[in-house]
């Protein structure tokens, strides 16, 4: 008798070993890979001034997410093109590209993130506070931005808005005489597509 329950016993340490290493070895669950359709990916942004706002959008160029929900590691990256900067007055926009973005000397504007804090669930919306690096007229900025996602099935959406201070970040106000803009211009940022899990 105690002979089988000594082999029960080494049997039983046996698969508790087993299933410890296989847990140990067991690889981490995949990073979410957030592909960013154009149609559905755009940043408008509203500049005030003295008699009204000024309002015009980016078109995005490319962009990939990944991000890893467990770690709240991030990485990939969101690029819009400088050039396609539009307000839909062409007098304003050449000075805006000339002066202000100087697009053809910066035609990229970018979003790098690094990590993200807040709970993101298999479906459903949340907040997350996105840190990384916002890169702009030749320099990079450290930014941390809220952003709302939704997660649906294979698809995903989100929705971000944060003030950019361009002169504050060594880019020219293009006030005159006659008209004053302020110093920092308000970014809405919405993007959507599809999720590789």
């Amino acid at each position: 008798m105690k002979k089988i329950i000594g082999i029960v016993a080494v049997l039983l340490s046996l698969a508790l070993s087993a299933g410890s290493l296989a847990a140990q070895t067991a690889p981490p669950a995949p990073a979410l890979v957030l592909q960013l359709d154009p149609a559905q990916t755009g940043a408008d942004f509203d500049l005030p001034d003295v008699l009204h706002t000024v309002r015009g959008s980016f078109a995005l160029k490319r962009g990939t997410i990944q991000f890893d929900p467990a770690s709240g590691k991030a990485g990939g990256e969101v690029v819009f093109a400088a050039p396609s900067g539009n307000t839909g007055n062409s007098s304003r926009d050449r000075k805006m590209h000339k002066d202000v973005l100087e697009s053809l000397h910066y035609p990229e504007i970018v979003f790098r993130p690094d990590h993200a804090q807040g709970v993101l669930p298999a479906s459903g919306t949340s907040t997350l506070q996105v840190h990384g690096v916002f890169g702009i007229h030749g320099a990079e900025h450290e930014v941390t931005i809220p952003v709302e996602v939704s997660l649906s099935g294979s698809t995903w959406k989100a929705n971000a808005s944060f003030p950019v201070p361009y002169a504050l970040w060594g880019m020219k106000n293009p006030s005159v005489f006659f008209l004053r803009v302020g110093d920092s211009v308000a970014i809405k940022f919405h993007a959507g597509g599809s999720i590789v899990r």
